[in-house]
């Protein structure tokens, strides 16, 4: 099998090509085309960039494909796809950042050779999230990989990466969907009404993976729409409290309903595997097991809260922005169109000054959660300035 590390391979990709599967990246697939047909001028270290729900991992997997696999190999193609075939390793890691010993695995493992393939090709889906003293493992395995080893990192932006690392690879830099391609794109995978669908492409600012969420789940656009309405209301230091209060509950109670059901069947499948019957006591012996899936299980839920309110100030951040495109009068290309009302009121009351003070201080707040901020603390911060255009 392909190697995964600490974390479970996504459903599998049916695809009849490996490139099938890429959406609105033709330039990109062109040139990862080229480079895997030319193995004398093939790059060995690549950096695929672009916004998040762009298609990044998407695309490196298409191109581990179309380099493990001989041209016309369907099954392993297949295989590289579905991240079972075993000359492919990749990590997508589910906790708030990649640790050390992660990447020490990933470097042991870029010098085995190819088992069946032609080449050995490592891909870290979320390369941004490595301390430089994690990336700096990285570095030697980058600048002299092996000679059938392929590295493909994946990352927002080239900056989100150290620069010793940007001077070790190729980057590649994908471009960003219109929302009326995205809003297609939706009706087509899921049937969602084209109001619907322009509507979520448009709210989820182009993100593919989110869009599709918003479109299928009314519950989802629900809450986004009272988040934004919420922040509207604050006058004051109490309605600041009250609403970071509910934005932390909402964004929590949205994590556990996207982790709760896969932690218990994680749960469930290593009892069974251990021997375990359903409500019998867990032996001694393999308690450090179970122990171990719950503390992973409680990393990956707080990286799934920090997701959610990083999704709630990305949200946030398009009212604002639209506050600022009103204040200059010019009100084409509004993201939150519903509330234009609102929008026009607040840019007719507030200064550019202002406004700006507060998108600062949401890209403020996005860099202190990253440091472990506690989040209600930090949105309570925030939204004092939404309140009083001044910095707490």
């Amino acid at each position: 099998m392909g190697t995964t590390v600490d974390a479970p391979a996504p459903p599998p990709v049916l695809a009849a090509e490996p490139w099938d599967a890429v959406w609105g990246q033709d330039d990109a697939v062109r040139t990862l085309q080229a480079a895997a047909s030319d193995p004398e001028g093939m790059t060995h270290a690549w950096l695929i960039t672009g916004p998040p729900g762009s298609g990044r991992s998407t695309l490196a997997y298409a191109f581990a494909a179309a380099l493990i696999a001989e041209p016309g190999d369907a099954v392993a193609m297949r295989q590289v796809l579905a991240r079972t075939h075993p000359d492919l390793t990749s990590l997508r890691t589910e906790q708030v950042i990649i640790r050390i010993d992660e990447a020490r695995r990933l470097v042991e493992r870029a010098y085995f050779a190819p088992s069946l393939g032609r080449h050995r090709v490592i891909v870290v889906e979320d390369a941004d999230r490595m301390a430089e003293r994690t990336s700096n493992v990285l570095l030697k395995a980058l600048e002299e990989p092996p000679e059938h080893t392929v590295w493909v990192l994946c990352a927002p932006s080239d900056a989100d990466l150290l620069p010793t690392i940007r001077s070790r690879v190729r980057t590649l830099r994908l471009r960003e969907p219109d929302v009326a391609d995205v809003a297609r794109l939706i009706s087509e995978r899921t049937g969602a009404d084209s109001t619907v669908a322009e509507q979520s492409a448009r709210h989820a600012q182009r993100h593919i993976g989110m869009a599709q969420r918003l479109a299928t789940d009314a519950a989802a656009r629900s809450r986004r729409d009272d988040t934004l309405r919420s922040a509207l209301r604050v006058r004051g230091v109490g309605d600041a409290v009250d609403s970071a209060g509910r934005i932390v509950q909402a964004a929590t109670e949205d994590a556990k309903a996207l982790t709760a059901e896969r932690d218990d069947a994680e749960r469930a499948q290593l009892r069974r595997t251990l021997g375990i019957p359903e409500g019998a006591a867990v032996p001694p012996a393999v308690r450090a097991q179970l122990s171990a899936l719950e503390d992973d299980q409680k990393r990956r839920a707080t990286r799934s809260l920090r997701d959610g309110i990083d999704r709630v100030l990305t949200d946030l951040q398009s009212m604002y922005r639209d506050v600022l495109m009103l204040g200059f009068g010019r009100d084409v290309e509004l993201i939150n169109r519903e509330l234009e009302p609102e929008l026009r009121a607040l840019a007719a009351d507030w200064s550019t000054e202002r406004t700006l003070l507060v998108l600062d201080r949401i890209a403020e707040t996005r860099r202190n959660l990253e440091q472990n901020v506690a989040p209600t603390l930090a949105l309570e911060s925030m939204l004092v300035t939404v309140a009083s255009g001044r910095t707490p």
